[in-house]
């Protein structure tokens, strides 16, 4: 398919390009940048005046609902959530059911979602066989079978020798392990330790969950050489442990939750259960550490978390509502949106959600415009603007922290290797 994006301002987060010119697509890759060629013929035209095209973005960390949500077409729903949203790759936790620790399982899920020509779709095999911490998957069988890394989702390994020879096993072969640091103990709670959880009454997540946790992997990293991508970093003390493991040289990257970005312990509220999420959320000096740990390199990474929740599973009283929240459609609205609170340019922001993300997945044709690369491109009008509503989102969980802001700025059109993935109104 021959496509012409014409007439954006097109920036480029690995060129630095800042400009107004055309881009064209052909058969998947990225035929020309600036200027279109004289008596180019497209099978489709995007009118781009007074939009944005920029790389597609990178989501490192994605529920799909398949397997397991076959019933409900959550694989279709979700990934036009990502069209929707600009994210033109997503990384799946094996956390689905069943759990992605059989090639099988991996192979059927990547098919399925080739066929819809939509997001790029990158899953991580399990660690441990049913994510039970007790026995290793056949980590090269599923690398083979399409995983690009492997991990625990939110299930912690317990026996720390397993997760030793698990690293190990990994360092050997050139994996990489995927870990949420929390500690299987100390983790068991509902929101984060503080005065406010205890005014509410909800049993607290204290930072050392997060910090014990940190260290052990740490310590196992120089034991084992492995290299490790720590998955939505919420502490102040988790980021200075990070900041001197990276220091150190040790082969350590990390991500951030983009509500971590932008919420407090303090807004849950009345035990609004749209704010239960994983890890909880903490305190201001936590938030603004974070923040300033995107600015400075330290964190790689800022993620939606996407975790789609059905209305049953959301109400309930907050200690028993489901975890998550969707995220899709507003990661790149909450990326700009910290760009401008923050001193990073609009550029830097988005190689947080494209060019840095993509390194961490270590697939450099990926996250940036370039002549004769992968052609994921998004199409952004910043001056749509739109309100968050249940009927304004496509993922199948309508559920998330941000409903009812109004933001501004929409996806207009995302391209997919080439493929025209989402086009939305004018």
């Amino acid at each position: 398919m021959k496509i012409l994006i014409q007439g954006g301002r097109i920036i480029d987060t690995q060129s630095g390009m800042d400009a107004v010119g055309d881009v064209l697509v052909v058969n998947g890759r990225i035929a020309s940048i600036g200027q279109a060629q004289q008596g180019f013929q497209a099978d489709k035209v995007i009118d781009a005046k007074g939009c944005w095209v920029i790389p597609g973005l990178v989501d490192l960390n994605v529920r799909l609902g398949e397997p397991g949500g076959e019933h409900a077409q959550m694989l279709q729903s979700e990934l036009a959530a990502a069209g929707a949203g600009g994210v033109t790759s997503v990384v799946c936790p094996p956390d689905t059911s069943p759990v992605l620790d059989e090639p099988g399982l991996v192979e059927m899920l990547k098919f399925r979602a080739q066929k819809r020509h939509a997001a790029r779709v990158f899953p991580l095999g399990a660690l441990t066989r049913g994510l039970k911490g007790e026995s290793l998957t056949a980590m090269l069988e599923l690398a083979d079978a399409g995983c690009v890394g492997f991990g625990q989702a939110n299930e912690p390994i317990v026996n720390t020798q397993t997760l030793q020879r698990a690293m190990q096993y990994a360092a050997t072969h050139g994996l990489t392990v995927w870990l949420s640091p929390q500690d299987a103990w100390l983790g068991k709670g509902i929101a984060a330790s503080g005065a406010y959880a205890t005014r509410l009454g909800l049993a607290g997540i204290p930072v050392m969950a997060e910090t014990i946790a940190l260290q052990t992997i740490f310590d196992l990293q120089r034991n084992t050489g492995a290299r490790v991508h720590l998955q939505r970093i919420s502490s102040a003390a988790g980021v200075a442990l990070l900041g001197a493991a990276k220091a150190e040289g040790l082969p350590v990257s990390a991500d951030v939750s983009m509500h971590s970005l932008f919420l407090i312990d303090s807004d849950i509220g009345y035990f609004d259960s749209r704010m239960r999420l994983a890890p909880p959320l903490r305190q201001a000096r936590d938030r603004e550490a974070l923040r300033a740990a995107v600015m400075d390199g330290t964190i790689d990474a800022i993620v939606s978390d996407h975790t789609p929740v059905s209305e049953d599973g959301k109400a309930l009283p907050f200690g028993e509502a489901e975890v998550g929240a969707t995220g899709l459609e507003l990661l790149l609205n909450l990326t700009l949106r910290f760009a401008a609170e923050s001193r990073m340019t609009t550029a830097q922001a988005l190689a947080c959600v494209s060019l840095r993300a993509a390194k961490v997945l270590g697939k450099d044709s990926l996250g940036h415009l370039s002549l004769h690369g992968q052609a994921d491109v998004t199409v952004f009008d910043p001056r749509a603007s739109w309100l968050v509503t249940p009927h304004n989102l496509l993922s199948h969980g309508k559920h998330t922290p941000f409903s009812g802001f109004e933001f501004e700025g929409r996806v207009r059109a995302t391209v997919v290797n080439g493929h025209l993935a989402y086009e939305g109104g004018v």
